[in-house]
């Protein structure tokens, strides 16, 4: 038998490599043209909830023509926060295609963030008013910062930040980044209605609650807005998902059971998930005036996307470290 050895990345590592989101943005795009295709494998993801609004969630994916297989095993705990740990921790696979093997093992935190973004970007570049100027963010943990990183990608006209948090040092920290990193103004409103009002773009990414209690209206959601949730159903109002013109998901078969372990009681029909809009099979926007929704769970294809490019340039810079099986 041969030896066989794997990299592993740390998060230092993983954010040495260096890869820069406008790269993400468009592998998460070509990776979703291939499920719109018809040539990606992926399961919907279970999971374990040992704590209450917790989770650890299995997600495995394989696109043949990025050679990436693998499986991502991320938890979420909300509580987190209050012992100063993250809230998204876990570990990354990626296998050899041809022999199973594992080729890597790295930190999924920083994965995680950036794909997300990117799916949101993905999503905007097709769903939202291509002159849109103005975002509104609620919740401005990693994920309110990577989608304005993400957004000025598909949007780099981006004028305006209107961005509401509970925590009004989190939000003022984040007002300070968003300005001094992207050039963006942040306009810090002190109700979740102040930041959606009127936005473009919105993007709400609070904590996934099994039981929330939603305050977006749906007389919030302006004619000719995108809007991307990516913590479920916890800020929208069932009536505020429904004012949509085009509801819209990542993957439909991720949506469907979900709804059979709780979730999303309310929502509108699906009218695409992102690889038929990428594909052009289904219809993205017609008409300035509409209202369109894409609630972006979170699928693992953008993580093996994502993640086999952040290998491949790590063994090019020589970045992690080597460990035998």
């Amino acid at each position: 038998m041969k030896s066989h050895e794997l990299l592993y990345l740390s998060t230092a590592d993983v954010e040495k490599v260096g890869l820069p989101m406008k790269s993400i943005v468009k592998a998460v795009e070509d990776v979703f043209r291939e499920k719109g295709e018809g040539r990606t494998e992926m399961p919907p993801k279970p999971g374990i909830h040992p704590v209450k609004d917790s989770f650890i969630h299995a997600m495995p994916a394989y696109v043949a023509s990025m050679r990436a297989a693998g499986m991502k095993w991320v938890s979420g705990f909300p509580a987190n926060q209050k012992r100063g740990l993250p809230y998204i921790s876990g570990l990354l696979i990626l296998n050899d295609p041809k022999t199973g093997l594992p080729l890597c093992v790295m930190d999924c935190s920083w994965v995680t963030a950036k794909r997300t973004g990117a799916a949101t970007a993905v999503a905007a570049k097709y769903l939202a008013r291509r002159d849109s100027k103005t975002l509104g963010v609620l919740g401005c943990g990693v994920q309110g910062r990577t989608n304005v990183e993400a957004l000025k990608v598909v949007f780099p006209r981006l004028e305006e930040v209107r961005a509401f948090d509970i925590d009004a040092g989190v939000l003022e920290g984040y007002a300070k980044h968003v300005e001094a990193v992207h050039g963006v103004r942040v306009k810090q409103a002190s109700t979740p209605r102040q930041a959606v009002v009127g936005s473009d773009l919105i993007v709400t990414a609070g904590p996934i609650l099994k039981h929330p209690n939603p305050v977006i209206e749906a007389s919030w959601f302006g004619e000719g807005a995108f809007a991307c949730p990516l913590d479920f159903d916890s800020y929208w109002k069932s009536s505020a998902m429904r004012a949509s013109d085009k509801f819209c998901t990542d993957d439909r078969g991720q949506l469907d059971y979900y709804k059979t372990v709780g979730y999303f009681g309310g929502i509108p029909k699906v009218h695409a998930d992102l690889g038929e809009i990428v594909t052009g099979r289904r219809k993205a926007r017609e008409t300035p005036e509409e209202r369109i929704m894409s609630m972006n769970l979170g699928v693992a294809i953008e993580d093996m996307a994502t993640s086999i490019r952040i290998f491949e340039l790590a063994k090019r810079k020589s970045v992690g470290r080597w460990l035998p099986l």
